[in-house]
């Protein structure tokens, strides 16, 4: 099957993206259109709600931690069984980090790439005729990124949507729908963006409430019809990252979640294989596993819970003791001696590393990443090279003196120092990898 394929975009972050994306895969795949999905950037929520609207998985595609032959493949593999493949987009259309075409993160880099239309999502919340300005502006800043038209958010009545309609027709800016302002629809945030998908009891009724919007408010055969075809190239895909061990434990809950599916899948393609646990249930890592990974997630909103899970603390312990084991931002964090929860309460955690770390002093980290490895581990030999990103609002409140993992650099190549740690077969660091350079 050959897929059509168009990217869901915004001027800006909170235009509406993610809930028209939804709507769309949701309201498609109710009418048995075979769509798959993919996300821009690193991020992991979102492609858990595609997932959910599409039962299919969603995958990342990010141009600058990812090299080309990667996002080709990728791509390719997620939309091999697609009628309509949809990209959302991240931030605004443009924005990325500085740095040579095509490698900048953006999702501007994908249309380009694979020279498929954007849908642009406009917030026309607070203006009129303007708003066709500005997708004006957007259409000539690129000449070789393609906006196919438009969706109007957030009207605010019919006479709204006439005069934005009129200038967008009038600047021969063609428009696919206009969604009413609606409460409704929102999607509750967290400290690192939508709750997640699995948290939601009531997410079959969240799903249903935007398809109604997309059928209501879109003109789906319109926007069928803007797709164009999507034609990569045919390389076979090496895996992201190596597998860490031929049988690996991997952690996974509500405190445990942010794992990206390309990782996971690239190990089992290596020939590993892959079992869960939960920690939040108090169930150690498995026995007949040579290697652990404990990902990121939201540990500061559990740190009771597995402060309070003998079973799990003690069998990774006992599991450490002679098997590799890693973790990921809130992986890295329940590897060391207490976590400070947001009202100040300290929990102990695992303790196999030396640091502690708080999300009562909050900060924002964020950004990309490079890592080149100090020493060998489950992310590869000494010395290799790591695309990825951090994000989280967890400080450092003590070091510790375990070993360094990584010398980090910024996306602009700013050095930031040594970071992460590593102690007998115990490894980890905020740092969320995406793919070797």
């Amino acid at each position: 099957m050959t897929a059509r394929g168009l990217i869901v975009a915004a001027p800006r972050s909170g235009s509406g993206k993610t809930t028209v994306t939804l709507g769309l895969l949701a309201a498609l795949a109710r009418r048995g259109v075979a769509v798959r999905a993919a996300k821009a950037g690193p991020d992991y929520i979102d492609a858990a709600f595609h997932a959910a609207a599409t039962g299919a998985p969603s995958v990342n595609l990010d141009s600058w931690a990812m090299v080309p032959p990667l996002l080709d493949a990728l791509a390719r593999e997620a939309s091999a069984t697609a009628e309509i493949f949809i990209i959302e987009g991240v931030m605004g259309l443009f924005d990325g980090i500085a740095g040579p075409p095509g490698r900048r993160g953006s999702t501007a880099d994908l249309a380009v790439r694979f020279r498929l239309p954007v849908l642009l999502v406009l917030d026309v919340s607070g203006q009129s005729q303007t708003a066709a300005a500005v997708v004006r502006g957007i259409t000539a800043y690129d000449p070789a990124v393609r906006v196919a038209g438009v969706v109007l958010n957030r009207v605010g009545s019919e006479r709204h949507r006439g005069l934005v309609a009129d200038a967008m027709a009038a600047s021969g800016i063609a428009v696919f729908g206009a969604v009413p302002r609606d409460a409704a629809l929102a999607m509750a945030e967290r400290h690192l963006g939508l709750v997640q998908a699995g948290e939601h009891a009531d997410l079959a009724a969240r799903l249903d409430r935007v398809a109604d919007m997309a059928e209501c408010h879109l003109d789906l055969d319109a926007i069928l019809a803007a797709a164009a075809p999507l034609e990569l190239a045919g390389t076979a895909r090496m895996p992201a990252l190596p597998p860490p061990g031929q049988r690996i434990a991997l952690a996974s809950d509500q405190a445990f979640s942010f794992v990206y599916p390309h990782v996971v899948d690239g190990w089992r393609r290596s020939g590993a294989e892959v079992v869960t646990f939960s920690p939040l249930a108090d169930e150690p890592p498995p026995t007949d596993c040579d290697s652990c990974w404990l990902p990121g997630g939201y540990p500061e909103l559990h740190a009771g819970a597995l402060a309070a899970a003998r079973r799990f603390r003690d069998g990774l312990a006992g599991f450490a003791a002679t098997r590799p084991v890693h973790g990921e931002c809130g992986g890295y964090m329940v590897l060391g001696e207490g976590l400070e929860a947001a009202g100040g309460a300290r929990h102990a955690m695992t303790g196999l590393l030396g640091h502690a770390t708080s999300f009562a002093v909050r900060k924002l980290h964020l950004g990309y990443r490079e890592a080149r490895l100090v020493a060998a581990g489950p992310l590869g030999p000494a010395g290799a090279a790591i695309r990825g990103h951090e994000f989280h609002y967890a400080s450092l409140v003590a070091s510790g003196d375990d070993e360094p993992l990584v010398d980090l650099i910024d996306g602009q190549g700013h050095a930031l120092g040594k970071a992460g740690g590593r102690r007998g077969h115990v490894t980890g660091a905020f740092f969320h990898a995406i793919a070797r350079e």
